[in-house]
């Protein structure tokens, strides 16, 4: 998967985990069990995509060798 498409994948996600943190903030405890276990799946997601991200981005970066010419 490219950078890009990793990028749109984890905005989507922090979209959806704040969406979910706040709907837990104005519902009754006994509503929130359902909602805090779809909300740590989100999490859990969205902390995946942040590591391919990172590692996306770091094995991208290549040293870059030149040869000079004297």
């Amino acid at each position: 998967m490219s950078i890009k498409l990793l990028a749109i994948e984890l905005y989507r996600a922090q979209q959806e985990v704040a969406g979910l943190e706040a709907q837990c903030a104005v519902l009754a405890l006994t509503g929130k069990v359902n909602l805090l276990d779809e909300l740590r799946q989100a999490r859990a997601e969205l902390q995946l995509l942040r590591k391919m991200l990172d590692d996306k981005k770091e094995t991208s970066i290549v040293p870059v060798r030149r040869n000079f010419i004297d």
